[in-house]
């Protein structure tokens, strides 16, 4: 009888851990609308939520989401606390010696400064950019005074209350800041940094890599991934698969 309980003990454990094998966990920032941001229930919203769900849908993974940190999202990746990374995360050869990366699922796009006036200087002032991010990089490559903080809404803040002149991210996240607050606006500069948007993963992981890779490329091809990119508002469209 002890050997029945012990054997029934041991396939049950066996199971559980079949399951949580099958569970692939997905890493985002849950801070950079419209990338990937918490709604009012605090659940991970966004383009790369919704883009996820389909993803893993199409893959037939059972997928979960979980929040971490900008800056040490590829550290925890690394270590195990989640599978993928879904944040939108350029694909730079840098981070490529680190982890592996998918197809890109949006093209590059375009880095834009906010600022507080038209006419602010940015060679002479001082630039806030996310830390860890190509922006950052960018800006240090300059040589420009570069001021770096955790998170996005801390780089905005830094302009609004004089500590920077100017911010340099994403242009579609701070398109939609400008549109909702006249106070601030877009420079005409721009920068083109950094390649397209990719998921992250573990360098090991090449089985899984493959799988998002697939479900990727069959969604540029039926047009569905544009269509997700263009209800976003988060890049340029690609021309084709």
């Amino acid at each position: 009888m002890n050997k029945l309980i012990l054997s029934a003990a041991a396939l049950a454990l066996a199971s559980s851990a079949a399951m949580a094998q099958d569970v692939v966990r997905m890493g985002t920032e849950g801070a950079y609308p419209p990338w990937n941001y918490l709604d009012d229930s605090g659940e991970v919203a966004g383009f790369e939520r919704e883009l996820g769900d389909e993803l893993c849908a199409r893959a037939e993974l059972n997928c979960e989401w979980v929040v971490n940190d900008w800056d040490s999202i590829i550290p925890n990746l690394v270590s195990g606390n989640y599978d993928t990374i879904i944040a939108g995360m350029s694909i730079t050869p840098e981070r490529a010696e680190v982890i592996a990366f998918t197809q890109e699922y949006t093209p590059p796009d375009p880095s834009a400064y906010l600022a507080l006036s038209a006419d602010a200087d940015l060679e002479g002032g001082v630039v806030a950019a996310q830390t860890g991010t190509i922006q950052a990089a960018f800006v240090a490559q300059q040589g420009w005074s570069l001021v770096e903080f955790a998170t996005p809404e801390e780089t905005v803040a830094a302009v609004r209350n004089g500590e920077a002149d100017a911010v340099l991210a994403d242009k579609s996240y701070l398109a939609a800041i400008v549109a909702e607050d006249d106070s601030v606006v877009l420079l005409e500069r721009e920068e083109q940094i950094g390649g397209g948007v990719g998921m992250g993963l573990r360098q090991s992981d090449t089985e899984l890599k493959d799988k998002f890779d697939a479900v990727i490329g069959e969604m540029k091809c039926d047009g569905s991934l544009n269509e997700l990119i263009e209800k976003w508002e988060v890049a340029s469209t690609f021309d084709d698969c």
